[in-house]
């Protein structure tokens, strides 16, 4: 009788301390996200999309902060030596995860030990994009008029190691052809000298591109992922232009630093998957080129690993280097 009521005193004060301590973590000031390249890209793009859909749903604003320079470097950096708070985030690219390292272009962090991502955020295809003056349809007739003249057209990325411009070197590997590498702080910038004539070619995001090949401003001539795109459905493929070993896709995905709380990472884990489950951000995103797309932690740090083994291979096979 004494030990029944001992346990009834008790039930109280322990049921309270199981729900608090299950109880998911709750932001209580603002967030920032991290984008390590310049606005009007599509890592810009994808992260003000899901920056919006994230004040949302954990009832906090999330400012975008654009941290440039590096090939995304300054932008991780800042991302990896930030408090793991879960105050905190950034976009991870293909680019700043899997290729950049490989270039000696993340020396001051460890990407895969020192940033933890949470879960995919979109994937898209870079398209070749060239100024108009440049008289070839198809990329066929592109590919002959570059081996014509090798070295005497430039291409313009968005920085030194960026994900577009290895995605290019690749290009240029497989299609045997020549270009001088005219590197920007973004694409922004890269896309307004393509326009004027100051560059010639371009792999680009479709974000920072539809716009101006709908304008004529440009002409594209294809899209490097597996399937065409639907914003620009009648662009073939590099597969159909008969360059399948050039085909490639992009993507972001959303990472905090390491030693951030496991209850956090869940946290806003939930709210990234939620964020591109929701059909404004699909819409969203596949207005400007990009697939909305979502993973668990556990599958984004396999795919992740995946794709930084399989660049390594590729820089090292095709002898990329940043000079």
């Amino acid at each position: 009788m004494t030990f029944r009521r001992r346990s009834l005193l008790a039930a109280p004060v322990l049921l309270p301390l199981a729900a608090a301590a299950q109880a998911p973590w709750q932001p209580n000031r603002q967030l920032r996200l991290i984008v390590p390249f310049s606005p009007g890209g599509s890592t810009d793009v994808g992260g003000r999309i899901i920056a919006e859909r994230l004040s949302e749903t954990l009832g906090q604003p999330v400012v975008v902060e654009n941290r440039t320079g590096a090939g995304g470097a300054v932008g991780v950096e800042a991302a990896a030596r930030s408090a793991p708070d879960g105050y905190t985030l950034l976009v991870a690219t293909n680019g700043v995860m899997t290729q950049a390292p490989h270039l000696g272009l993340m020396r001051a962090v460890d990407v895969r030990r020192e940033l933890v991502m949470l879960s995919k955020i979109f994937t898209t295809d870079v398209i070749v994009v060239v100024h108009p003056a440049i008289p070839a349809q198809t990329l066929q007739e592109f590919v002959a008029h570059v081996r014509a003249r090798p070295g005497q057209l430039s291409f313009a990325t968005s920085g030194v190691g960026s994900g577009t411009h290895i995605f290019t070197e690749l290009f240029m590997a497989v299609t045997g052809t020549q270009m001088v590498h005219v590197p920007y702080r973004g694409s922004g910038q890269a896309m307004s000298d393509l326009v004027n004539g100051t560059v010639q070619v371009m792999l680009d995001q479709p974000a920072s591109s539809i716009g101006q090949v709908r304008a004529q401003a440009i002409r594209a001539l294809a899209t490097s992922g597996p399937e065409r795109i639907a914003v620009l459905p009648n662009l073939p493929t590099f597969r159909e232009a008969g360059f399948t070993d050039a085909t490639v896709q992009s993507w972001g995905s959303i990472a905090v630093p390491a030693g951030t709380p496991a209850a956090v990472q869940a946290r806003l884990g939930a709210a990234v998957r939620e964020a591109v489950a929701h059909p404004p951000v699909i819409t969203r995103m596949a207005a400007a080129g990009l697939v909305a797309v979502g993973n668990s932690q556990a599958e984004m740090e396999r795919f992740a690993a995946q794709e930084f083994d399989r660049w390594g291979q590729v820089i090292r096979a095709r002898n990329i280097r940043v000079e």
